[in-house]
């Protein structure tokens, strides 16, 4: 049996114990979707870094910068500093004022029903987009380390296991999960950014020397060099009329988005108070801070000790190929298996998210009307509706094919998250004339401004789109009708506009008069959930 396969079983058994463990203290719905508010700040901070760090941070970074230097570490930079977002506007008031999803903070004071509709149908679609980026991920991953094993069995069997985690073990099971694989991150990522450092004798002089310099083969087959240091290889590049604006346009759903992530949202829902949730915070901030910064060094490692040519079309294989360059087989194995282990944790707490709002916010307050259900009905239909967000994301991830760079995929999770989500979130916290029609127009507005962007930009509609080699690249053999990549710059502006105008086109004075009562409970916590 090869080392990466035990490393692999390992990290799964462990997993599974922790399961086992959670399942039996998961009983009742405030155990099963906010593990009874007992997380502590350091264990919330470092299970928010987990949720963050997906394979998307890990493989998808680590590739654009191998392929594309300074234009792919802009990439981190937008991830690096998206949490002051959260951190300065959403944190508090959101623990303060919600009980299980962010539907509660709009549903506070607006018309429950229609809010909650398409608050769950924003937290379905971001989900499920994130959670592909993942699943191609990790069948790329395991095919590539495993040869006996195809694609499709790898993505088959990661959505498996993560149904597991949240249909038994629940947010305390998946919390645990995240906790563990955040700490094997952070020290995988360490050794191998040490391991790049000393390769090049701990100097930085030679290190950057070495990035200035960087030789590949391109298209056409004849040999070039380039600074990766200097901008130019990807939004910067003659051949990108508009790659400045793109890069706008990223690095706005990259900070924007991070507030409006239903999986990262849930976890202020986990600790007892607002100031834990704040701390918790904290301590994600520096967590995600330090990563961003080492994967720089697994990026530009990649391109300068294995080399654009060796890592081949598939660049989210970069770091793991790093891995076996510098510390062979074995550590190879290691990093690949903290890969999985990151991309099974991210897509259970992504199925977790989905299946709580299904669950509180469609079934027991939309259908239901939010009338009394019988008990465990609410945590039965979350499980169910697990099962259900699992499979399709199983098939998508399939039909989809392991070509997709999954930090590109992910961008675009941002920037829905960023035009539907957080304008009604801040709106709904900080001006009193905000409306039901506002919260409605808000999220669909910017949901479908998104979404119908992403399908008719380059992302989707040329022969060859960015990040994307194979087959998956035919998907639309036509020319874009928008041009850019992340269609944050125009969809979130629009997904303002929209809850905007909704709001005024009609008063609503119920709203208004609870807007004090929010407030004071967003800001001092009376009141809140415990």
């Amino acid at each position: 049996m090869s080392t990466s396969l035990l490393m692999f079983l390992g990290f799964v058994a462990v997993t599974l114990v922790i399961t086992y463990w959670a399942a039996r203290r998961s009983q009742g719905a405030n155990a099963y979707f906010a593990a009874n508010r007992q997380i502590t700040g350091w264990q919330n901070g470092l299970a928010v870094a987990g949720d963050y760090m997906s394979a998307a941070s890990f493989l998808g970074i680590a590739g654009l910068i191998a392929f594309n230097g300074y234009d792919g570490f802009m990439y981190s930079v937008g991830f690096l500093v998206a949490y002051l977002t959260v951190l300065l506007i959403v944190a508090e008031p959101l623990r303060n004022a919600g009980k299980y999803t962010m539907a509660d903070v709009l549903a506070y004071r607006l018309s429950p029903r229609p809010v909650r509709s398409m608050a769950a149908l924003s937290t379905l679609t971001v989900s499920t987009f994130y959670m592909i980026a993942q699943m191609v991920g990790a069948g790329a991953l395991v095919n590539l380390l495993l040869p006996g094993v195809g694609y499709s069995t790898a993505v088959v069997g990661v959505g498996i296991l993560m149904i597991v985690y949240v249909v038994f073990g629940g947010m305390l099971a998946t919390t645990w999960v995240q906790i563990i694989k955040a700490i094997l991150l952070m020290s995988g990522t360490l050794l191998l950014s040490i391991l790049v450092l000393n390769h090049f004798d701990f100097s930085f002089g030679k290190f950057f020397d070495a990035i200035s310099q960087v030789t590949y083969h391109d298209k056409t087959g004849a040999e070039v060099t380039k600074n990766f240091l200097q901008p130019g290889h990807y939004y910067f590049g003659v051949n990108k009329p508009y790659g400045v604006i793109d890069l706008i346009s990223l690095c706005m759903a990259l900070v924007f988005g991070t507030a409006g992530l239903p999986h990262i949202l849930v976890r202020f829902y986990t600790v007892p108070d607002a100031q834990t949730a704040r701390k918790s915070v904290v301590w994600a901030m520096f967590l995600i801070g330090a990563f961003y910064i080492m994967t720089t060094f697994l990026g530009f490692g990649a391109a300068t000790i294995v080399g654009r040519d060796a890592i081949g079309a598939n660049n989210n294989m970069s770091a793991p190929l790093l891995a076996k360059f510098l510390g062979g087989d074995i550590f190879f194995a290691f990093i690949s298996a903290i890969a999985f282990a990151t991309i099974l944790a991210v897509v259970a707490g992504l199925t977790i998210s989905a299946s709580t709002s299904f669950a509180h916010d469609f079934w027991t307050n939309v259908i239901h009307k939010g009338t009394e259900r019988k008990p465990g009905e609410e945590v039965r239909v979350a499980r169910v509706t697990a099962c259900v967000v699992g499979i399709i994301s199983i098939l998508l991830a399939i039909l989809l094919g392991q070509s997709i760079n999954v930090a590109f995929l992910v961008g675009l999770a941002f920037a829905v998250a960023a035009s539907a989500n957080l304008p009604v979130i801040v709106l709904s916290l900080f001006w009193k004339r905000f409306n039901t029609k506002g919260a409605v127009m808000g999220l669909g507005t910017g949901l479908a401004a998104s979404i119908i962007l992403i399908l008719i930009s380059p992302s989707i509609m040329t022969v060859d789109p960015p990040g994307v080699v194979g087959a998956a690249r035919h998907l639309i053999q036509r020319p874009p009708i928008f041009p850019l990549e992340n269609p944050g710059i125009i969809s979130i502006p629009l997904g303002f506009l929209g809850a905007v105008i909704g709001t005024l086109l009609g008063r609503e004075p119920e709203a208004e008069a609870k807007f004090a009562e929010l407030t004071v409970r967003a800001n001092t916590g009376l009141g809140a959930e415990k």
